[in-house]
This record gives C-alpha cells, structure tokens and sequence, in this order.
C-alpha cells in the first residue's frame, strides 16, 4: 500500500504580481477566443448590499480591483486562470497515465480536491474567506475502484466536508478514524448498498470488537447529535442510515476585521444564516429563491422568515459548541 498527495501552486496568483495567474507560456492559445462569461452577481449593486463593514480595507475587494474592476481584465485573468487549472489537469492526466504503468491504477483510490472556492468579481469580491457560496464550495472528485459501477460518473449533492477527507482515506485503507475527528467515510456515499450497507458494516464491527474487550473506546462508538428541534428531524448532522443535511462553517481570524472579518456559518440548502463575530453582525438567506445570496432577509418582517431566523439562531449556537467541544461526535 502506498499514499501520495500532490499539492499544487495554481491556480493560486502571485501576489504581489499585477499580472495575478502566471500560466506556462505554452498555454497562452487555449481560450485565447472565447469570451469568459461575468457572474450574474458580479455587480456594484451586490458590492452594495456586502455588509457595512465590507470597506476599502477590505482584502477581498482590494484584490478585486487588481483582477476585475474592468471587463477586458477580467476575461484576461480568467482566462489565464483556466489555463492553470487546464495545467493542473494535465499534470493529473500524467499521474493517472504512470499509475496505469505501474498496473495499479483499478486499485488506487482518487481524491481530487481543493481546500477553497474562490470569488471571480461575485459580489464585487476576489479570492475566499467568506460563507457564500462561490467560497466554501469546493471541488471534490473521488475514483475509488470499491464505487459501485452504476455511481461512476455520476453527481452527488450531498453535503461532504474537508473533515470528511481522513476519515474516508483511513476507511480505505481498513482503519477507523480517531475518536476525536468529527468526519466520516464519504465512501458510505457510492458504495454497494449505500448508507444501509455502512451501518450494518459498521454494527458488525462493533459487535465483534466489544465481544473481544472489556470496555471500548472505539471510534466506532462516536455519536450523531440528536436533529435540530425545527425541521421535524429534517435537520441533521447525519446518522448511520442517513448523510448530514446541515453543517457549521467558520473561518476565524486574528488581524484586523477591516482587512478579513472573520466568519461562521449554519448551511441548509434551503437556507443559510451568516454570523460575522467581530461585528456580531446577523444574515439569512433563502437559498432555494435566492441562489445568488443577494437578499439579506434579516430585517424581514415575514413571519416566516422571523422563525427561521430564530431556528437558525439556536441551531448555530448548538452545532458550533458542539464543533468546539472534545465530545465524540460526528458532525
């Protein structure tokens, strides 16, 4: 057995740089005609509707202004920020072509991803940091030759998580995570059986080991937070039969707010609630009618949204303690 893991530098920019993302000169043709498309929130109104304290300090409009305050820089960045994800692709594609060589490459386990999204110009914005959307999704492709055959090539809108990442490569190489990481094993999502297999994998292993010790400190015996009290169970950070269906996000910080305030959120996928702690500045978001997260329903005076807001309020307080503690627990 054997893991390697391939880190690169794009399509990171180079700060510092006015030309931002550097390709390799000999990709300098590819795009070379084709118009990038403008995110429909890339607009001085949404920079408007960004809290009060998303200033001139602020890093992320800062280095908006270096990639896209005009249009023509705009599609000269991009498209030299697909020609370094295009480089990327091709370094993976000599990777995949040497495992194939060395004849293991149907029993090698995949995992392609990132630790970031990034703003291209939405919301008046550039790089990361923040709870919306373009930010905190991140790529995630997985070729594991345990997938059942009718997953491969498929898509999945489950909600999987960077915790999730050593949970899954410990279960692939038939080890269980510590008892204080809070992911789990993503494979329990294209597997044979899905979710019903796990668990009753996951029980079986559990009987054979308590038969065999006096007492368990297994991490098999992590818990699942009970659902959040709305949502009629709707609400929840999984169970062995199911996948989570919400998740506290943050990103704290330590300089000053004005550059990078600091961020946490609760993410549904019909809602969202956004909490900045330096400025204990409330949003919320519908994500089903609101996709682009244009419209802070805060100050909403439907009784609707009022509840939700206080929902959201409590159930973020519950998960985010939860996440801090040294409880056993999955999240």
């Amino acid at each position: 057995p054997f893991f390697l893991n391939v880190a690169y530098f794009a399509t990171h920019a180079v700060d510092g740089d006015k030309r931002q993302y550097m390709p390799q000169h000999e990709s300098m043709s590819m795009y070379e005609n084709d118009t990038i498309p403008i995110p429909e929130t890339a607009t001085e109104e949404a920079w408007n509707r960004m809290p009060p304290f998303f200033g001139q300090y602020n890093e992320g409009r800062t280095r908006w202004t270096w990639r896209f305050d005009t249009a023509k820089k705009h599609q000269s960045m991009m498209k030299n920020y697909y020609r370094m994800a295009s480089e990327v692709d091709t370094s993976v594609g000599i990777l995949l072509k040497h495992l194939e060589y060395e004849g293991v490459l149907n029993n090698t386990m995949i995992i392609f991803t990132t630790d970031n999204g990034n703003f291209h110009a939405e919301h008046g914005l550039a790089d990361k940091w923040y709870p919306h959307q373009e930010s905190i999704r991140v790529p995630l492709i997985i070729k594991d030759p345990r997938m059942s055959p009718e997953l491969k090539g498929t898509k999945n809108d489950e909600f999987t998580l960077n915790i999730d990442l050593a949970a899954t490569i410990l279960s692939a190489a038939g080890l269980d995570p510590l008892p204080s990481m809070m992911g789990r094993d993503m494979s329990a999502l294209y597997r044979k059986g899905s979710l019903q297999a796990a668990a009753a994998a996951q029980s079986r292993r559990a009987l054979l080991r308590n038969s065999t010790r006096k007492t368990s400190t297994l991490p098999d015996q992590r818990q699942y937070p009970a659902p959040a009290s709305d949502g009629n169970g709707k609400y929840h950070s999984g169970s062995e039969r199911s996948w989570r269906t919400e998740f506290f996000y943050e990103h704290p910080m330590h300089s000053n707010p004005n550059y990078i305030p600091a961020s946490e959120a609760l993410v549904r996928k019909d809602y969202k609630y956004f909490y900045w702690p330096n400025f204990k500045y409330e949003q919320l978001f519908d994500m089903k009618n609101d996709p682009g997260e244009m419209n802070d329903l805060f100050n909403s005076t439907n009784p609707i949204h009022q509840q939700k807001l206080r929902e959201m309020r409590k159930r973020f307080v519950e998960l985010k303690m939860m996440a801090h503690s040294d409880m056993s627990i999955i999240l």
